[in-house]
């Protein structure tokens, strides 16, 4: 988690820490002490060329043939626990922090969470996470912004 806030404070952003139980698995709804809409979550596929960030409303799941496609690679697939725990060994499984210029990885990030004025998200352990705003965390790193889940899909009305 120092990490993380080093890195943010080297890149001279305000950021709020918030620190909670221990948050569920991603698979699960974001924990109630958080705020629903600008949690996100960030879930690792590995593509021909590695890894890549897939970040996403943490109430959604990722739809991981859009991933594939956004990554262009068909084969595109989940990260397993022992892949996320060699290539990322500082930080708890599930509590990856969408940062690609630290952890020099692609990043692709969903509208639901690029349109959001904030987002709340997992600052490297399970129990802290980090507030900010959301043109802060993109700032000027290279994100792709694509749908990747099926809600991003839908029509809105």
């Amino acid at each position: 988690m120092a990490r993380v806030m080093d890195y943010l404070q080297g890149r001279g952003v305000t950021f709020t820490v918030i620190p909670h139980p221990k948050a569920p698995t991603v698979a699960e709804a974001p924990p109630p002490y958080l705020p629903e809409g600008p949690v996100a979550k960030t879930i690792v596929i590995i593509a021909n060329y590695g890894p890549a960030l897939m970040v996403v409303p943490a109430s959604r799941m990722l739809d991981l043939a859009l991933a594939a496609e956004a990554v262009g690679d068909p084969a595109a697939r989940l990260a397993t626990e022992r892949e996320l725990e060699r290539q990322f060994p500082e930080y708890e499984l599930g509590a990856l922090p969408p940062l690609s210029m630290m952890l020099l990885a692609p990043m692709y990030v969903d509208p639901m969470v690029a349109e959001s004025d904030e987002i709340v998200f997992a600052a490297g352990r399970q129990d802290i996470s980090i507030r900010m705003a959301t043109s802060d965390l993109f700032g000027t790193d290279p994100v792709v912004v694509t749908p990747l889940t099926a809600e991003s899909l839908a029509p809105s009305s």
